[in-house]
């Protein structure tokens, strides 16, 4: 795994001279200042931009995003020298209060695009005196084209999810077309007709598919699926063998599909403390007897729900860490946590990758999201699936009816009943053990996938010389 600290040793070291003027070369990186877009825009940029010294790369987001991501003086990365970073207008009114919906701040940015970041990327050509020769953006950023064509710039959007989820916004005027208005998630239609999935519901989809079309984040993601086909090359957070035919199909419509992770194992990545002994605690345990509980960084389950899984740990008697947002004294039934002190751990924060690498974790129960699923599969962990908005419930849809290496809860949420039975079923039955040997299969292809020569490696050093030459 790449770390800050040793890309930060190999920058100090010498270097070869520049050559074909790379020197002159600018790359504009534009990234989505909200959930899990930035950071691993950023950390793919960071080793890129160490890998080419003498290539002036501008990173541009909002004050808020990266003041988050970058902690050193001035404008400079601490850690790739060569990285400068940019504030873009967040679009909000002045004396703007939020009311408390993360998608109001969204749709104020949204609008303000492209035009914030066109006035940060003049600023940043003024200031370094040269021209933009490639544009690195969040796949959201359809506008990329546009930008590109204009500077006769290269295009490289990238899509920090799997393959399946993109497949679906390139086919979103397909599935309009098949599931008819954007009452489609009432008319008892199923989506059948998608090569490489299984037969999805309508409410599997995404949101802004085929309800609220005409919302500012689906008119978004509708025009990127329109766009891509006109990127230079389009990088994925993913890794050959796990979305063969989905990827068959996604390289007919894009000139450059490169699979480039798991993200966690082929960019830089902060070193984590295990400030809460979580991996002392799980010294003290049998192999696959843990339950490792997290939600992601920004969801919380409702009350009922949280009393449901709280209730089947404690009655079950699972060993659990659960790395648990808010207070638990205020969101757990009464007692919960006095009464299983001795059973689990529950922590504001875990070291979530090197959990899912212990030997004693035997399952994760997760919201889905991408970045979490890779972890589970580079830990070899199989899930429980409690999806909430975006690409989850289509994630834990493939987990669970076409890689097989997780299960959902009955009616999709988390009852008594629910989720004692997943629990079972992965901890102590022939099934969970079949599901078991499936990860660890993909937890193979992912660790092949970033050897050398290994297919994530070989694209890797392809999307540098793209991005770079």
């Amino acid at each position: 795994m790449f770390t800050l600290s040793r890309l930060k040793n190999w920058m100090s070291a010498p270097k070869g001279g520049p050559n074909d003027n790379n020197d002159e070369k600018h790359v504009a990186v534009l990234a989505f200042p909200f959930g899990t877009h930035a950071p691993p825009l950023l950390s793919l940029v960071r080793r890129i931009a160490a890998e080419a010294p003498v290539v002036s790369f501008s990173f541009f987001s909002t004050k808020k995003s990266n003041e988050a991501l970058f902690s050193g003086s001035g404008n400079q990365d601490e850690f790739v020298p060569n990285i400068t970073y940019y504030n873009v207008h967040d679009g909000l009114p002045e004396g703007f209060v939020q009311s408390g919906s993360p998608a109001e701040a969204i749709h104020f940015f949204i609008q303000a695009m492209p035009e914030n970041f066109k006035n940060a990327m003049d600023v940043a050509v003024k200031e370094s005196g040269k021209n933009i020769t490639c544009l690195v953006t969040d796949a959201f950023f359809w506008f990329g084209a546009d930008f590109a064509e204009k500077m006769h710039a290269k295009w490289v959007p990238l899509w920090t999810a799997g393959a399946h989820s993109l497949l679906i916004h390139v086919f979103t005027d397909l599935i309009r077309e098949k599931l008819g208005d954007n009452k489609g998630a009432d008319n008892g239609k199923s989506v059948d007709f998608l090569p490489g999935f299984p037969e999805l519901e309508v409410s599997d989809l995404p949101e802004g598919v085929i309800d609220d079309i005409n919302g500012p984040f689906a008119t978004m993601l509708h025009k990127m699926g329109q766009a891509l086909s006109l990127a230079t090359a389009v990088p994925i957070n993913s890794f050959a063998s796990i979305h063969t035919v989905i990827e068959s199909k996604l390289e007919v419509k894009c000139k450059l599909l490169l699979n480039v992770g798991p993200f966690i194992l082929t960019t830089p990545q902060r070193m984590m403390y295990d400030e809460h002994s979580c991996l002392a605690w799980l010294n003290k345990h049998e192999n696959y007897s843990v339950v490792y509980i997290s939600f992601g960084s920004s969801i919380v389950p409702p009350p009922h729900e949280l009393a449901a899984l709280a209730e089947s740990l404690e009655e079950g008697g699972y060993p659990f860490i659960w790395a648990f947002r808010g207070n638990p004294e205020e969101k757990l039934p009464n007692g919960f946590a006095e009464r299983t002190k001795t059973l689990g751990k529950i922590v504001a924060w875990a070291p979530q990758i090197e959990i899912l690498k212990h030997s004693s974790v035997g399952v994760c129960f997760t919201h889905s999201g991408w970045n979490s699923v890779l972890d589970c599969i580079v830990g070899g962990v199989p899930m429980i699936s409690r999806p909430f908005f975006g690409d989850q419930r289509l994630n834990a849809r493939m987990l669970e009816s076409v890689w097989h290496i997780g299960v959902g809860l009955e009616n999709g949420v988390l009852t008594k009943e629910s989720t004692m039975k997943a629990l079972e079923l992965i901890m102590s039955s022939e099934t969970g053990k079949i599901m078991r040997q499936k990860v660890e299969q993909f937890k193979e292809a992912a660790l092949q996938a970033v050897e050398r020569n290994g297919s994530s490696a070989n694209n890797f050093n392809t999307l540098i010389e793209i991005v770079t030459s």
